[in-house]
């Protein structure tokens, strides 16, 4: 009897191991084992080197780092998918910034631009009128305070003002703005000078860098025309404090707008589907190629490499594209490297409004944005739960590919519409989900090194940056064999 048991217990072990052979075999897609670690390091160093010096967007320094993953589509023999038979697709920048014929002069002080007055609106203007000095931001009651007509000066104390979100200093100024500027605006004052507090101080070169370059748009957008004259909003340092409130003090402002055009470019590359029908629909792999060029120093340096922000998706997309050029699937895919997604989704939102195949034939968008940092084990996806999921189909191929593959712990705060970063607003998927578009954003997370040259190939973390590839090709190739397309949510909207 004993001999029995044990041949069926041996049976049934073998039946176990054969059916979990077999799922296990299902479970893994045929080119997983290409995507390797030491290809995307290699890959990363060399597009956030200090060779592309920060690729910032409209400048050669894009163009050049463009180039080089157009050759390497090419090497790889993704077929051209751009415009005229090429795998880019360029198209202008407007950009629009205080020029630097500009003058302030207050009383008998005349102040240089960027370094004694910071402009944070680009916008132009001509002011000659008195200074309103009315204390300390939330002390005093500016409801019972006549400020038309007067360029009111106020000192800044950040009373609620929240510093715990990303680039703090680069968002303090129009925080303060958002509090208490524009409702003194609106009630008629014609300039607004704020005099810096130490955190202001400590943003200045933040905020100069920034504003300094100006606002940017591609044609048709709304600041593509030159800005309309608007109230100036202008900040001086904590020392202004000393003969800001001398009684009868005249601002003198005169701001002009200079306005160019640079080009930028995105980078398009197919791989055809093998199924005569679906291969008509196409699975896209986003990324963008840009990051912040060279700006002030931050830690002894100033290129700011993006090596996270972005170079980790494009590497990412980059290998999902080759494994599954290696093993085809059903469906045609689309590799496309925006340009200026820094400029305000310049280069998504182009593609989207001049495509260069039919949108309705995209079936999903899998794009990404800074895919490499963070606690190991540790991802989210955005766009995966209401109201931003845009196809509960796809989140679901999604989240299956994670057990399948690498498991990671998913955070679903971040796709909260309440969410303090609205980071779900501000990647290349958004144009595309705007459209109905199934789509969905890979990403780690933010963390302190991002928009700094501290976001550099050394601090990648490459089991990881290697565990969400592998998590993307899961997903695109459940993508591209699926029998049906994403379905897009009927109640899909975008709450902001």
């Amino acid at each position: 009897m004993n001999k029995y048991i044990s041949v069926l217990l041996l049976f049934l072990s073998f039946g176990a191991n054969a059916q979990s052979s077999k799922k296990s075999k299902t479970d893994v897609p045929p080119a997983l084992s290409s995507i390797t670690e030491k290809e995307l390091r290699d890959g990363l160093f060399a597009q956030a080197g200090t060779h592309f010096r920060g690729r910032a967007g409209g400048t050669i320094d894009e163009l050049r780092a463009a180039m080089w993953m157009g050759k390497r589509m090419q090497e790889e023999g993704f077929e051209p998918a751009g415009d005229d038979g090429t795998y880019f697709q360029y198209f202008s920048l407007l950009r629009h910034r205080i020029s630097s014929t500009s003058t302030i002069l207050i009383g008998d002080k005349s102040l240089a631009l960027w370094k004694d007055a910071l402009i944070t609106q680009t916008a132009p203007a001509e002011v000659n009128a008195p200074i309103l000095y009315i204390g300390k931001t939330g002390q005093a009651d500016l409801s019972k305070i006549d400020v038309k007509g007067k360029a009111v000066a106020l000192q800044v104390v950040p009373d609620d003002i929240n510093l715990n979100v990303s680039l703090p200093e680069w968002r303090y100024s129009r925080s303060i703005m958002n509090k208490y500027g524009n409702d003194l605006i609106a009630r008629g004052a014609v300039a607004l000078l704020f005099i810096a507090d130490e955190y202001g101080e400590h943003s200045w070169p933040y905020a100069q860098s920034n504003n300094i370059l100006g606002s940017f748009d591609i044609e048709g957008g709304g600041r593509a025309a030159p800005p309309v004259a608007a109230p100036p909003v202008i900040w001086l340092h904590p020392d202004a404090i000393d003969w800001i409130k001398t009684e009868g003090l005249q601002l003198q402002a005169s701001l002009h707008i200079e306005s160019f055009t640079y080009p930028s470019v995105n980078i398009i590359g197919k791989i055809a589907g093998t199924d005569p029908v679906l291969s008509k629909e196409y699975l896209v792999l986003s990324g963008h190629t840009d990051a912040h060029g060279i700006r002030h120093v931050i830690k002894n340096d100033s290129i700011y490499y993006g090596a996270d922000d972005n170079a980790s998706v494009n590497v990412a997309m980059f290998a999902t594209a080759k494994a599954l050029k290696k093993s085809p699937g059903k469906r045609s895919v689309l590799l496309i490297i925006h340009g200026a997604e820094e400029k305000g989704l310049l280069g998504s939102r182009y593609f989207t409004s001049h495509p260069t195949i039919p949108l309705s034939s995209i079936a999903t968008v899998l794009n990404g944005d800074m895919i490499g940092r963070n606690h190991p084990d540790s991802a989210a996806i955005l766009g995966s739960t209401p109201p931003h999921q845009t196809s509960a189909t796809l989140t679901k191929m999604a989240y299956d590919a994670n057990k399948e593959g690498p498991q990671f712990k998913l955070d679903t705060l971040w796709d909260r519409p309440d969410h303090i970063e609205g980071w779900f607003f501000r990647s290349d998927h958004l144009p595309y989900a705007r459209l109905g578009i199934p789509s969905l954003m890979y990403t780690t997370l933010l963390h302190p090194d991002y928009h700094t040259p501290q976001d550099s190939p050394e601090n990648i973390d490459y089991k990881k940056l290697k565990k969400m590839t592998d998590w993307i090709y899961r997903t695109a190739w459940k993508g591209v064999n699926a029998e049906q397309r994403p379905a897009t949510n009927t109640d899909f909207k975008l709450e902001r």
